[in-house]
């Protein structure tokens, strides 16, 4: 895919005493929307969907989480939900937003469902551009759903980074082994259909993986869960979301849990959809942009109308 006309920038802002994260930003004065990255992205992610969701009326903000992009590194060493809500709610008070439309990709969209549960004041609704869901595995169970079988062959990588993070990181030892290691994600690891990023793609997408503190910031999630890494709190993800939720799952990637459908009935009862899109993957802000643009619109036509009015 062609770069954006107009790539937009990051502008740092200081969400708790002095700890910043940056920000792009488009639309100041619109709905509020806030595009939560996962791994291995960054806020770069969005760079399609900054400009046309900013001229559908919304106040759009694809923040670097903590550790990533050009964000600050965790002052706590933290890289748990409730860390990086903390961040996200200080944003929220810095820029004036009150309840706001969170969008959430991977990472992002765990972070949106804790968030929602956490601050459900702050959450207006949910867009989850996944199978990202709450944890509900005894409720799953008394409804007759089966338990996700797990695929070694292409989760190896859970292991490594959550076990022998530092191992990993001395082991990609220039930055191009680096930005090659979270390459692979967009391509043989079957993330997204063949040949979906090309090489511009990956150079942008990548290129903040290529700094060590960067990657191995990437890997503490995974630490997290795999229980080798402290929470600052439990997590949020115990209980249904119960904001309206649009979900939209790329299906053609290996990443997608068994009975997706079933399991998000139960762990989204307000929810529209999941709506599955084929011929896309994981990375359906890059990869289809345009649909996940006019998607959002839709959903919250409402809240456009009102504010245009």
């Amino acid at each position: 895919m062609v770069l954006p006309a107009e790539v937009v920038e990051p502008v740092r802002v200081d969400v708790r005493r002095g700890h910043q994260l940056a920000v792009r930003r488009r639309g100041i004065g619109g709905v509020p929307l806030l595009l939560l990255h996962g791994f291995p992205c960054t806020s770069r992610i969005w760079s399609h969907n900054l400009v046309p969701l900013a001229e559908a009326g919304f106040d759009v903000v694809a923040p670097d989480l903590r550790g990533y992009g050009d964000s600050d590194f965790a002052p706590d060493e933290f890289y748990d939900l409730n860390a990086f809500n903390a961040d996200l709610t200080g944003l929220f008070d810095a820029l004036g937003w009150d309840r706001v439309v969170v969008a959430g990709h991977d990472l992002g969209a765990m972070i949106a469902v804790d968030m929602a549960n956490r601050h459900p004041e702050r959450v207006d609704r949910l867009v989850i551009l996944d199978d990202s869901m709450p944890d509900l595995a005894e409720t799953f169970a008394a409804a007759g759903i089966p338990p996700t079988r797990p695929k070694p062959a292409v989760y190896d990588y859970q292991r490594l980074q959550g076990l022998h993070a530092d191992a990993l990181v001395a082991e990609l030892d220039t930055p191009e082994q680096r930005r090659r290691y979270i390459g692979e994600f967009y391509g043989h690891r079957l993330w997204c259909p063949p040949d979906a990023f090309d090489d511009e793609d990956l150079a942008f997408l990548t290129g903040p993986y290529g700094d060590a503190a960067r990657l191995r910031a990437a890997f503490a999630d995974y630490e997290v869960v795999m229980g080798t890494r402290a929470l600052s709190a439990p997590e949020m993800l115990d209980r249904p979301v119960r904001q309206p939720a649009l979900i939209l799952i790329g299906a053609d990637q290996v990443t997608v849990g068994d009975h997706a459908d079933e399991r998000c009935a139960i762990a989204f009862p307000e929810a529209v959809g999941p709506f599955w899109i084929k011929g896309a993957g994981h990375f359906l802000p890059w990869e289809r942009p345009t649909m996940v643009n006019r998607a959002i619109r839709m959903f919250c036509h409402d809240l456009l109308a009102a504010w245009s009015n």
